[in-house]
């Protein structure tokens, strides 16, 4: 009938809607991994996103498996292959879809990025290894590099978990609460405020008065200004850009 019509749609729809990750790497095993449990095992399950893991290893040229070699005027470590690599990319992904490789060199990830990612349909993440990837794959597939930080990890692998967790629970449908996202860290330039639950006392301390007042203006002052003093002490580089803002609205 109509109902199951409309059931039917919405499926259509929901699937149309489902972002595609697919993760190029020489070490498979690794996943699912931990996005395989909590609310990213039912994300899956509910058709909002999907994983796919390609072995980076199934396009070598040999039956050794060699993925890659010397660089070109010498130095330490060996370089992933880029006519691997690009068998690899080419033979699974679509003309446009959005390409990126974990990389210590790479724009800064954060919340921002993180936010804007999830509005794609398709991302393709690369895990690097070794000292890296020949330059003219990143020029020639148009690879965006990101990187989680100032430390070097020893592959891809750990820092494409943290990418995909940030981007997944941003999806609309993920998490079940959307103001637990307003209110998180990094959201408006600011750091989360303190948290407190039951027990009310433990080990003779209780948390401020001012959570028990009922006064939802003056508990969210409260917040504020805990968000503000954090932030401040915390993140100085935060701050300014916190500042900027605030002063625009002005």
């Amino acid at each position: 009938g109509r109902a199951e019509e409309r059931r039917e749609k919405g499926l259509t729809k929901r699937k149309l809607e489902m972002l595609e990750v697919k993760i190029f790497t020489l070490y498979p095993d690794l996943f699912p991994g931990p996005l395989d449990i909590g609310i990213f095992k039912k994300a899956r399950e509910n058709k909002i996103w999907n994983l796919k893991v390609i072995n980076i290893r199934e396009y070598s040229k040999d039956n050794h498996g060699t993925v890659d070699d010397t660089p070109f005027g010498g130095g330490s470590g060996m370089l992933l292959r880029p006519d691997i690599l690009a068998s690899a990319l080419d033979k699974n992904i679509k003309k446009g879809e959005k390409i990126i490789y974990l990389s210590p060199r790479g724009k800064k990830f954060d919340q921002k990025v993180a936010r804007s990612l999830s509005k794609e349909k398709n991302l393709n993440l690369i895990c690097g290894h070794f000292e890296g990837v020949d330059q003219r794959l990143l020029e020639t597939r148009n690879i965006e590099e990101y990187s989680l930080g100032d430390f070097v990890l020893s592959g891809g692998e750990p820092a494409s978990y943290v990418f995909v967790d940030a981007i997944i629970r941003l999806l609309p449908g993920v998490l079940g609460n959307k103001d637990s996202i307003k209110d998180e860290s990094f959201e408006n330039h600011l750091l989360e405020y303190p948290q407190y639950t039951k027990p009310r006392e433990w080990e003779g301390k209780s948390p401020p008065e001012v959570l028990f007042s009922g006064d939802h203006a003056k508990i969210k002052g409260w917040r504020l200004s805990q968000s503000e003093a954090i932030t401040r002490r915390q993140r100085p580089d935060l701050w300014k850009k916190y500042l900027e803002k605030k002063n625009e609205k002005y």
